[in-house]
């Protein structure tokens, strides 16, 4: 299955829903379609299978719960292709009813790059969509801004990120805050500090979100047994460090 999306910036975007709720679904559809996004609907696993081979979109708005093949399975669908056949990586925003930290966790460590709790904002989410396309978006530029802690090499130009000339795979929100550790090597970073600035004005109240994208991204660089060096300092935030 290719997954293979354009980002032309003068082309209209195209968001697909996978909803098998027509009162969300359709609620959706209008709102995102009235922000000028081209959007198409499945409501059901296979349908949005279907859709994701034949007719890719920019970003895929994914039920966690879903009749036949779940929205987790889809995930992990999308990202194994896009590992074996080289393609860019497709931006998902899941959606779940079950404001629980196992449904979060399990969510984003299928792969999804966001998630919404239902009931949510619409304006919350156009802001969640509008923030995974701008990171989806490639870095222009001709110089190649690196930065490098210890034997990390985080490129900025190509979007990359090596430990000891092993390319680590991550997420944009992972990314993106190992680049804000990189900028700020043994500083500590507050909680808040590191939500604002990963976030943004993307970010509405409490979550545990900081702390799922701070797991996944120390089980990213430590696959290889390597040491941690993205550290907590209780009660204030992180700091990137050596032991």
């Amino acid at each position: 299955m290719a997954i293979v999306h354009s980002d032309a910036p003068e082309r209209t975007r195209t968001i697909l829903i996978v909803e098998d709720e027509p009162a969300i679904s359709g609620f959706v559809r209008r709102g995102l379609i009235f922000e000028g996004f081209d959007v198409h609907v499945a409501d059901n696993g296979m349908d949005a299978l279907a859709r994701l081979r034949d007719t890719p979109p920019d970003l895929v708005v994914l039920d966690l719960m879903l009749p036949g093949i779940d929205g987790i399975q889809i995930t992990q669908r999308i990202r194994a292709a896009e590992e074996a056949e080289g393609t860019p990586r497709l931006p998902i925003l899941m959606l779940t009813a079950r404001d629980a930290v196992a449904d979060r966790v399990a969510g984003l460590d299928a792969g999804a790059d966001d998630y919404l709790v239902k009931p949510f904002d619409f304006d919350e989410l156009v802001a969640r969509v509008r923030a995974l396309l701008r990171r989806a978006m490639p870095t222009t530029g001709i110089s190649q801004d690196v930065l490098t802690f210890e034997n990390i090499t985080l490129n900025l130009t190509s979007h990359t990120v090596e430990r000891d000339g092993q390319m680590i795979e991550l997420t944009p929100r992972e990314f993106d805050l190992l680049a804000i550790l990189m900028r700020h090597p043994n500083q500590v970073l507050t909680r808040q500090t590191l939500m604002q600035r990963v976030w943004g004005d993307d970010f509405y109240g409490e979550s545990n979100v900081l702390e799922v994208v701070i797991g996944n991204l120390r089980r990213a660089l430590e696959a290889s047994d390597d040491t941690r060096v993205v550290q907590t300092v209780r009660g204030i935030g992180y700091v990137l460090r050596a032991q």
